[in-house]
């Protein structure tokens, strides 16, 4: 009896993630200059990021602030609870402040927990009431990041 193989997704072979480690290190490294740290021709590094760009494994490329830059800021976590039914609008409402950072929804005591970045104290404490005031948001609480221990977010 023939059984037919299924085919799994194909996964990231080395070369992709040595790419990547080095797009993640310094997103704007040449084709080049990645093609020779690689041992591979610069039109290689061109098709796999291609691969990787429209399989989404690669979404996009940014700048990461320095040590002063982000040592200016303030950084807070904040829990999110909202009425049922209220998510979608909240979601959209939180996304168009330009401070959120990264918004996830989460199991627990909270339906989302929204990482924020303000120059100021003062622009944070503005913030929180803004999300406070937002219609179906039934209460946060805030964490204040103190130190940054571990960053892997590149």
């Amino acid at each position: 009896m023939n059984e037919a193989r299924v085919n799994p997704a194909p996964t990231a072979d080395d070369l992709d993630r040595r790419l990547i480690l080095l797009l993640q290190a310094n997103a704007r490294e040449s084709t080049a200059t990645l093609a020779r740290k690689l041992g591979v021709a610069r039109t290689t590094i061109v098709a796999r990021l291609a691969r990787l760009e429209a399989s989404g494994r690669i979404v996009g490329y940014t700048a990461r602030l320095g040590g002063d830059e982000a040592g200016r800021s303030v950084q807070a976590f904040v829990g999110i609870t909202v009425s049922p039914k209220a998510g979608r609008e909240v979601v959209r409402r939180l996304t168009a402040l330009p401070e959120l950072r990264q918004l996830a929804s989460v199991s627990g005591e909270f339906d989302y927990m929204a990482l924020l970045r303000a120059d100021t104290t003062a622009r944070l404490d503005a913030l929180l009431d803004e999300i406070g005031d937002i219609d179906g948001v039934l209460r946060t609480n805030s964490s204040v990041v103190l130190a940054l221990r571990v960053d892997r977010q590149t």
